[in-house]
């Protein structure tokens, strides 16, 4: 039976919003005669997360997200339901939180440590590689009010992940550190994954939501309206972050409905589908062994089409027709490394549209973004488009990529409202497969061009075996 290190039971948070501070009073001596503005931050929140799991919560500003992770590590009272955690918990919350501003960064060391139940041998014995972790330098001796946001979330979270949680809590903390540091903090994430901690990470960051997470929940108004896997839930929470107003109720019932229809354990078993469409089954056959080399050549697989694509809300425009060509304007799929090829799809415009900016992404099959295009600079846009025109937008690449599947999105931005957002936009519109190749060096997902050298020299290796006999 698997054991939970979360459960959360029918959770709602209410907080009541007074116009004067004599309201507050009254309500406190006239209970049931408020006066108060009631604003459900949560509500009817159900949930449990397995011990050793990664949760990712991914929601727009404002739909609840921080509330929850506060009611789990009980510095809030839900108004409502039970809340159970089981273990020792840490939680790396608002900058700075559990530090007092007056104290040094050594002395927080010493008092934050305390408030998570370590003793003060425990805290002596991790002290050094706490500080180490935190590389904050001679700031370790000053009052943390005089840090910057970088140095106060390096000690925050080096003292938090030193106490070996159970849980650990993140909430957008390490988006202020630099990239170095972050990738430090990531690690040690990864450590605690590895020894069957449970984690519950929240992100703006899609990508890092897509390769730590195991899982992760949508929510938006104080409602919990998917959980699912990574890259499904992340599809969706941008196609809500990005829909008109008054196209969002529908697009919250949408999504409830998916919710009701498909499993989480089905979406995985997709994605399985998907991973071994790369896979190459080699022969045992001793006939086999030294096949006759033949050259790989591009085709087009009509059955190598994605399956769960999202599209945005159109705003006067569609995209139709994305596809990869070789230069000589042949349709393919299955490709071949280190070739060049085109990406192109088309735009047909359906009102008037100003700043027009175009875009593609490429992805692996569990979302994380390898990279793309975009027309950034306000050089590269369209000032201005009319009705009823159509435009043929190409992206060129050389395909550096290593064997296996991939999927593409395509994208037009334009004002609305004096705003830039999407036009039209669709996730995972179109899939290829790079061929393997027995005769390629490269490893890992991108292919970088090493093409390795030896040198081996006789007499060293002579004299190396000379010394070392044993």
């Amino acid at each position: 039976m698997t054991e939970i290190a979360i459960s959360l039971s029918n959770i709602s948070k209410c907080f009541k919003c007074y116009t004067r501070p004599a309201d507050r009073l009254k309500d406190l001596l006239l209970p049931g005669k408020s006066k108060a503005n009631e604003f459900w931050a949560l509500r009817d929140m159900n949930l449990e997360v397995p011990k050793g799991q990664t949760l990712g919560i991914v929601g727009r500003n404002g739909s609840g997200k921080s509330t929850l992770l506060q009611i789990i590590v009980g510095t809030l009272t839900p108004t409502t339901g039970k809340v159970g955690v089981n273990g020792r918990i840490a939680a790396l919350l608002e900058l700075g939180s559990g530090f007092n501003p007056e104290f040094t960064g050594r002395q927080n060391v010493f008092f934050n440590g305390r408030l998570m139940g370590l003793s003060q041998k425990e805290i002596e014995a991790k002290f050094d590689e706490i500080v180490a972790f935190a590389d904050i330098g001679d700031f370790l001796d000053h009052p943390v009010k005089t840090y910057s946001s970088g140095m106060f979330v390096r000690l925050a979270f080096a003292v938090s992940t030193s106490v070996d949680p159970d849980i650990l809590v993140v909430d957008e903390a390490l988006s202020v550190g630099d990239e170095a540091f972050q990738r430090k903090c990531f690690a040690r994430i990864q450590s605690i994954r590895a020894r069957g901690g449970t984690i519950l990470f929240v992100s703006h960051s899609a990508t890092s939501v897509i390769e730590i997470c195991d899982a992760a929940i949508l929510m938006d108004r104080g409602e919990k309206l998917l959980f699912h896997h990574p890259k499904f839930v992340v599809d969706k929470y941008h196609k809500l972050m990005y829909a008109p107003e008054d196209k969002a109720p529908e697009l919250r019932e949408e999504i409830r409905d998916l919710q009701r229809s498909v499993s989480y354990d089905s979406f995985k078993q997709h994605v399985s589908v998907v991973e071994n469409k790369s896979i190459v089954t080699v022969s045992n056959d001793p006939a086999n062994e030294e096949p006759e080399p033949q050259e790989i050549r591009e085709f087009y697989d009509p059955e190598l089409v994605p399956t769960n694509t999202i599209s945005y809300v159109p705003r006067g425009a569609k995209i139709t027709n994305p596809h990869i060509t070789m230069p000589d304007g042949k349709v393919v799929n299955h490709l071949v490394g280190r070739k060049e090829y085109i990406y192109t799809y088309s735009v047909a415009f359906l009102k008037h549209a100003q700043q027009v900016r175009f875009g593609m992404l490429v992805k692996t099959v569990s979302g994380l973004e390898l990279g793309g295009a975009s027309f950034t600079a306000s050089s590269q846009c369209i000032n201005d488009i009319e009705p009823e025109t159509i435009v043929i937008v190409k992206f060129p690449f050389k395909c550096l990529l290593n064997p296996g599947v991939y999927f593409l999105n395509a994208g037009v931005t334009g004002l609305v409202d004096g705003h830039f957002t999407y036009l039209a936009r669709h996730i995972d519109v179109a899939m290829f497969r790079v061929q393997p190749e027995t005769n390629s060096y490269a490893s890992g997902i991108v292919d970088l061009m090493i093409e390795p050298s030896l040198t081996i020299n006789a007499d060293l290796i002579e004299k190396h075996q000379e010394i070392n006999v044993f």
